[in-house]
């Protein structure tokens, strides 16, 4: 049974419902939602959306005009669609509960501008089973390998269009080769830091569909000013920029 819903404010006054069993609200979804590319005209698709939160930061920031958001998970998509509503985002984010190995653009009426993901980066034979189902869904390559989630993302978007993806710098190789085997060329990558004295935690990757090759690999983003130890930590400029703006670079 999963657990009992929790509700946190974030940033762009919106509130959050979430599965505290499940994976909760963290970095990821901010360094997602602000490499996101605006296109206010743009018709957008987020892959595996969880609780919703990266489609809510990109509607309350405008940054598409329509964004269809799929979950498999049904207590995830029911709490996705709650979220909409009480922030009055529904009539920007549609939630639908669908495995996205079988989705097709059919599903959504038409092509998209732009496809997004924060998919599962473990896989099944590693990681602890003993959690609750919700996070070990999450977190885990059960309903959808990264080749699955990239193969989606081209199906979904028009020649030209967008995918955006946040991944572990661990996996990058699978990542890569997912990407090129689905027409999907990286174009912008960031390294993001936790500080100066610290390995990546994530990438962020932006490919175009059918792109040529060619990629930017940005300055990296470093997230605290100082070693781990200190509290409280001082998050460098171009953080706070996420957090404030929901933008990066």
């Amino acid at each position: 049974m999963p657990s009992k819903e929790t509700t946190l404010s974030i940033n762009a006054s919106l509130t959050l419902r979430q599965l505290p069993s499940g994976l909760t609200f963290g970095t990821d979804a901010y360094l997602l939602a602000a490499f996101i590319k605006p296109k206010p005209k743009g018709r957008a698709v987020e892959l595996g959306c969880g609780t919703g939160v990266i489609s809510l930061l990109c509607a309350a920031y405008q940054k598409f005009k329509a964004i269809d958001a799929y979950e498999i998970q049904e207590s995830y998509a029911g709490i996705a669609q709650k979220n909409c509503t009480d922030n009055s985002l529904d009539s920007i984010v549609n939630v639908r509960q669908q495995d996205i190995r079988t989705l097709r653009p059919t599903d959504a009426c038409r092509e998209a501008d732009a496809v997004f993901a924060n998919p599962p980066y473990m896989k099944t034979t590693s990681g602890k089973r003993n959690e609750a189902d919700e996070k070990y869904y999450a977190r885990h390559e059960v309903f959808g390998t990264i080749t699955d989630f990239c193969e989606c993302g081209s199906r979904m978007l028009k020649t030209g269009g967008s995918f955006y993806c946040v991944w572990r710098p661990d996996r990058i190789t699978d990542l890569f080769c997912a990407l090129r085997g689905a027409r999907l060329e990286p174009k912008r990558i960031t390294f993001v830091f936790p500080d100066t004295a610290s390995e990546p935690a994530v990438v962020l990757v932006e490919s175009c569909k059918g792109g040529s090759s060619g990629a930017h690999v940005t300055k990296p983003l470093v997230i605290y000013r100082d070693a781990p130890g200190r509290d409280p930590r001082q998050t460098t400029e171009d953080f706070q920029k996420v957090y404030e703006t929901c933008t990066l670079y």
